[in-house]
């Protein structure tokens, strides 16, 4: 009978998890951006025994509880920074009462092993890079003070853009290349991300991904999948969290926000190019999702990407030299805040 090593009791939740063949989850890095910066609450769908090809950077802000990084268990509490390498299977379950939502529980950096080997590969400063790199393949966890330390600059990378954007990537990792950390996972531990893919389920997610723009059937993808339509909707929603319908929606839609912030197109051409077949449809799905047309959303990123706050309380400073006052006068002289 196989004992736990996290908690020495048999068939708990921990010792089923590290049995179960892993969720894919899709990552979705858009071709116009070179990484992926987001953060997430708790519960949420990606909480769950999952691997993806992307490295990723996972910074816990609040909760504490256990993690389970390849076939190592921990425990975590907030500043604790990992990072895992390409398809290192990874979970962070948090201790919270049943029902109990936590608003933001981590801070995550995802991007791909291309992206990062052709960047050593055109700057040969980056080379530094290569050992953490080699060691997240096992999982890493950065030494205490290191997720504070850079928190600031994850929170940056939410809302950066351009340039700044990738400024502030590589100070992180430059940051992690010079810091303490240890290895998680054993040295006998083997990934098998062909055996995860494999799985039906793990096989459709894949296609999803891959298709996404196309006109994706539920019926043909139980098919694809070997289920009946109705176990596979059952499945679906289990594996994922979510029914088929929003998955997908959910995705095109953050496809879509990318597009917004990072592109120049039209909101009907991003509509029709993320795979919705009619504006509307897309606007009401957008609106659901993300509070806000897209008009809106672009508008207010755009705005967000040609400010930022000067160290004085009373004015903000433009980008071009002129500052405003809080009441959103703009000018080439500053403005004294009102008596």
């Amino acid at each position: 009978m196989r004992i736990c090593e996290a908690c020495g009791q048999s068939g708990c939740e921990a010792d089923e998890r590290l049995d179960a063949s892993p969720d894919l989850e899709v990552v979705d890095v858009p071709r116009e951006s070179s990484f992926k910066a987001w953060a997430h609450g708790y519960p949420f769908r990606t909480v769950r025994w999952h691997f993806h090809p992307e490295y990723e950077i996972h910074l816990v802000t609040e909760t504490c509880g256990r993690s389970f990084i390849g076939d190592y268990i921990g425990t975590f509490e907030p500043g604790n920074l990992v990072m895992t390498g390409p398809n290192l299977p990874h979970n962070w379950i948090s201790d919270i009462e049943k029902g109990q939502v936590v608003a933001q529980r981590g801070l995550v950096v995802q991007f791909t092993h291309e992206f990062i080997q052709a960047c050593i590969a055109t700057m040969p400063e980056l080379r530094s890079l290569e050992p953490v790199l080699a060691a997240s393949g096992s999982g890493v966890e950065f030494a205490d003070g290191v997720g504070a330390s850079v928190r600031p600059v994850i929170e940056q990378l939410l809302a950066a853009s351009g340039p700044e954007r990738i400024s502030l990537f590589f100070h992180l990792l430059s940051v992690l290349r010079g810091s303490e950390f240890h290895q998680l996972a054993s040295a006998s531990y083997r990934s098998r991300p062909e055996n995860y893919v494999a799985e039906p389920l793990n096989h459709v997610l894949d296609h999803i991904a891959r298709n996404l723009c196309s006109d994706l059937r539920q019926a043909e993808l139980a098919e694809l999948s070997g289920f009946t339509p109705s176990a596979f909707s059952r499945a679906f929603k289990q594996h994922t969290g979510l029914t088929f319908v929003r998955y997908v929606n959910r995705l095109r839609i953050d496809r879509g926000c990318e597009l917004l912030r990072n592109s120049e197109q039209g909101v009907a051409d991003i509509c029709f190019e993320v795979g919705f077949n009619n504006l509307s449809n897309f606007n009401r799905h957008f609106i659901a999702l993300r509070g806000m047309p897209p008009s809106v959303f672009r508008r207010l990123h755009r705005q967000n990407a040609t400010q930022f706050i000067d160290p004085s309380p009373h004015r903000m400073t433009i980008r071009s030299g002129a500052t405003m006052a809080p009441d959103g006068v703009r000018s080439g002289q500053t403005i004294a805040p009102r008596r």
